[in-house]
């Protein structure tokens, strides 16, 4: 195989050098550019996107599995163009336009290039933006490994549902209230009140302001129980989920902690009809292009929050460990 064009350069990147310090740890470098192996692909990128999870990794939350090693280039969400291939990979060719998932445990996004496995990268049709298309890998995914769970289907066999999304302004929420109403879900939908009107755009039935009193109590307006709950925030106790849902009502908890194990449990050993799943989403080629697919078609947008350079990573950063981003935050490169 030729040498890559880029073997030997450098390029721009954000890292950091230990566990915790926030935004104010990012720092700005010039790092070699890596060489993709057998099996992957070097990116030229064009914009990733922050998910909680990176800086929750940064935080210590995953210790002392994640990050592989320091220095660390955070973010695995990105879109770019294919500059170099390895030896192995017969899908893709220098030119391509994609949408990837870096590995968690290596990252990489916040930079200039990243190598990405040929298996958890997809082609980016024209339709597609770089930026919305850097939104997808977990957020998305995450949303439709949710409603998966409570019971959805996406191949025309599904029944009607009942579901309830948290923190549907959100970027798992957005993609969320979305996903449920292209198979025609009934969705009650929490945010907050400034987006009330954003949530109902995306196609939510009724939409509750979080901090009302039936917002608190997650009541539907029009008396529906819950057949699933995609549940997108966190400080929510199972007996306000309780009453409000059916018979065999789950609720899907994307941000499990210690508790939402002990109920699930709790749960199953008590045969209990209503249960609570923790979910750790595990995105994966088929569902990308799902994804993908749908918004090349224009049935699923990236809500996009804000836009930042390279440059400004660490403002980027800041908001989102602020937690109250609409959709998504892009860094383009």
């Amino acid at each position: 195989m030729a040498s890559s064009p880029v073997a030997g350069k450098t390029m721009r990147a954000v890292q950091y050098g230990g566990y915790g310090g926030g935004f104010a740890a990012l720092k700005h470098v010039e790092v070699p550019i890596p060489s993709p192996k057998k099996d992957e692909v070097l990116l030229k990128l064009e914009a990733a996107s922050i998910n909680p999870v990176d800086w929750k990794i940064q935080k210590g939350a995953i210790r002392p599995f994640l990050p592989a090693k320091f220095p660390f280039i955070p973010v695995s969400d990105v879109a770019g163009e294919i500059t170099d291939v390895g030896s192995a990979v017969k899908d893709f060719k220098a030119g391509d336009k994609v949408v990837s998932m870096l590995s968690v445990k290596n990252g990489g996004g916040l930079a200039e290039y990243a190598v990405a496995s040929s298996n958890l990268t997809v082609h980016r049709p024209p339709e597609v933006s770089a930026a919305d298309g850097s939104g997808l890998p977990i957020a998305a995914s995450t949303a439709l490994q949710a409603l998966k769970s409570g019971g959805a289907k996406f191949d025309g066999t599904g029944k009607p549902l009942n579901v309830l999304i948290t923190a549907a302004s959100g970027g798992v929420g957005s993609y969320a209230v979305q996903l449920a109403k292209l198979i025609d879900l009934h969705v009650t939908a929490t945010c907050g009140a400034r987006n009330i009107e954003l949530v109902k755009s995306l196609g939510a039935d009724e939409v509750l302001d979080y901090k009302s009193p039936d917002g608190a109590k997650l009541k539907s307006p029009s008396g529906k129980k819950y057949d699933a709950v995609v549940h997108c925030t966190v400080g929510i106790d199972w007996s306000t989920f309780e009453p409000n849902l059916s018979d065999n009502g789950k609720v899907i908890d994307i941000t499990p902690s210690p508790t939402t194990f002990l109920n699930s449990a709790i749960k199953k050993l008590t045969f209990a009809k209503k249960k609570i799943v923790p979910l750790f989403a595990s995105p994966n080629k088929e569902e990308l292009e799902f994804l993908v697919g749908l918004v090349k078609e224009g049935k699923l947008k990236t809500v996009v929050d804000s836009k930042y350079p390279l440059s400004k990573a660490e403002e980027a950063w800041a908001k989102s460990i602020d937690g109250h981003a609409t959709g998504k935050i892009i860094v383009e490169i």
